[in-house]
């Protein structure tokens, strides 16, 4: 599940689901350039990964920013691989399964997640012909510093609606990202891939 020679641009890098994706891409020999709003957490996670033989980087990014919002960076990364004639590329937007279900109480975050998926869908029809696939993961309750926010009587109520009876790690959504973004999944593109231990 090699993704060596590739380069990979992984935003929210600085914890949780973009610091695990950075760590194992690297793993695999991607080289990375990692991005969050706070440059701080990026340089810890460009530390954890630096072992690896590749010269990774870091810098600051806030996809709250309208001009960084998805659409926008999935544009300008979509225009790049084009003009430099790249023809075997992978974009992999984070989604969540409450933009598939809705949730009590975040409906701003579940429409926006939703959107991020039909995003992804409409996205991999135009780029597709140019050799660009393009996916979405969709987490569902992940061990990160968002799920830590939630009180435990909720959390323990999510545990339980859980068939696998535990939350997920990073981890385990950064090695379905990495799988996306090897050839390992040459004839995926437009397709939402659930890591949400049956919730």
């Amino acid at each position: 599940m090699a993704v060596t020679g590739r380069l990979a641009f992984v935003t929210g890098a600085g914890s949780g689901i973009g610091r695990a994706t950075c760590q194992i891409l690297a793993r695999e020999g991607a080289t990375i350039i990692a991005t969050d709003k706070n440059i701080t957490d990026v340089e810890k996670t460009i530390t954890s990964i630096n072992k690896s033989e590749n010269s990774h980087t870091g810098m600051a990014l806030d996809v709250a920013e309208p001009e960084a919002g998805t659409f926008f960076v999935v544009q300008t990364f979509a225009n790049a691989i084009i003009d430099h004639g790249i023809t075997n590329a992978s974009i992999i937007n984070i989604g969540s399964i409450v933009g598939k279900y809705g949730n009590i109480g975040q409906v701003n975050y579940s429409a926006s997640k939703a959107g991020v998926e039909l995003l992804t869908k409409t996205a991999s029809k135009e780029l597709g012909k140019k050799g660009i696939r393009v996916n979405a993961v969709l987490p569902g309750m992940i061990l990160t510093p968002m799920l830590q926010a939630v009180p435990d009587k909720v959390k323990e109520k999510f545990k339980l609606s859980t068939p696998l009876g535990r939350f997920g790690t990073p981890d385990e959504v950064a090695e379905v990202i990495t799988f996306l973004a090897s050839d390992k999944s040459s004839y995926i593109t437009g397709a939402s891939i659930e890591i949400t231990g049956g919730f």
